[in-house]
């Protein structure tokens, strides 16, 4: 009898001992994913069809920049913030009853990047020679080894702004024929934007008015992503 009782009792005990061990391990996890999610880079996507430019914007910093091709005039692309909703591999394209499986002649390339805007992405192209043109039916176009570089490093929710007309960040993050563009994988410098009064913009030159161009260019970009 007694032995009976210390046997059930020492099962109870070890299913105790193994619901804490789950318990554990699922904080743990949850812990882990927390901290995962703290730790997912802010990314802004800017895309200037006036200068038919790309830039990846990470953390303040400028990652990288590409040469893109956008809507032609009778197809403009769309202008306004969007996200990304869809990353697809070697997709298949489907338009107009028309079915294009992946490979060369793929018009949308070797990858897709659907926006929150239906019907518009960021994708590659079978006509290579359109990049740097207003070429596209609206769609923002990348040349193959951009694209495929591009797609791994950013993610579904990134912030994609479409911007149609230049203005001071696509400026400063492209150039305007006078100042360089911003460089590629820069450390960005603190510039605290103003809050009250002259608008963010205005105040973050201020500090570095007697600085370098590509200062200057690094400490926008800083400002510009602070206001978001």
């Amino acid at each position: 009898m007694t032995a009976f009782k210390l046997t059930t009792v020492a099962t109870a005990l070890s299913g105790m001992v193994l619901l804490a061990v789950q318990a554990f391990g699922q904080s743990a996890a949850i812990t882990e994913s927390q901290q995962a999610n703290s730790q997912v880079a802010n990314r802004v996507i800017v895309v200037s069809l006036e200068d038919r430019k790309l830039a990846l914007v990470e953390d303040g910093q400028v990652k990288k920049v590409y040469t893109v091709a956008v809507g032609k005039p009778t197809t403009p692309s769309p202008t306004g913030t969007f996200t990304i909703e869809r990353r697809v591999a070697n997709p298949t394209y489907h338009h107009g009853g028309k079915t294009v499986l992946p490979g060369p002649g793929n018009p949308v390339g070797t990858r897709w990047m659907g926006l929150s805007i239906h019907g518009y992405g960021i994708h590659g192209t079978n006509e290579q020679k359109s990049i740097g043109k207003a070429a596209s039916h609206g769609c923002i176009r990348m040349a193959k080894a951009d694209l495929e570089e591009f797609y791994e490093m950013v993610a579904v929710g990134d912030t994609v702004e479409l911007v149609g007309e230049r203005n001071e960040e696509t400026a400063w993050l492209f150039g305007n024929g006078q100042n360089p563009a911003l460089p590629a994988a820069q450390p960005a410098l603190t510039v605290a934007a103003a809050t009250e009064g002259t608008p963010a913009m205005a105040t973050a030159l201020g500090p570095v008015q007697e600085t370098s161009n590509t200062e200057k260019t690094i400490a926008i970009a800083t400002a510009v992503s602070a206001m978001r």
